[in-house]
């Protein structure tokens, strides 16, 4: 996510939180801040950041704009590129074999059987070289 479109998700969510239904326009932010802190930010260096004509906050805007937003300063960077905010795992395909040992009749005999299963040494190894197909290996 650039700058940009953090700005605007977080004046969209001050909007949001003030009651307005709608985002703060970039007018009443810099209202706001003045009332607010009693510091200023221009409302044209606002639009420049949200259009991407200017790809980085003094350090300055960048502590007036978290302190009235309430984020860490460091969130008011663009990310870099292939950075992904949501998180990734294998738990879907876990919780998915839970599921199933869970809707067996004797899922409490599965949990005590798999667990005998692991408890011996390379057991685990050879029964998955016996039962998963050369093609998937």
């Amino acid at each position: 996510m650039t700058l940009g479109q953090k700005l605007r998700q977080l004046r969209h969510l001050e909007g949001e939180l003030r009651g307005l239904g709608r985002e703060l326009t970039q007018s009443e932010l810099v209202r706001a801040i003045r009332q607010e802190l009693g510091a200023t930010i221009s409302q044209s260096y606002l639009s420049l950041i949200e259009k991407g004509t200017r790809r980085h906050l003094s350090q300055e805007s960048r502590q007036l704009l978290a302190t009235f937003f309430k984020v860490h300063p460091g969130y008011l960077v663009s990310d870099p590129p292939g950075y992904h905010t949501e998180l990734t795992s294998d738990v879907a395909s876990v919780e998915t074999a839970l599921d199933r040992i869970g809707l067996h009749a004797e899922s409490r005999r599965c949990l005590v059987l798999l667990g005998e299963m692991l408890s011996m040494p390379g057991l685990v190894d050879r029964l998955s070289q016996t039962l998963v197909p050369e093609e998937q290996k």
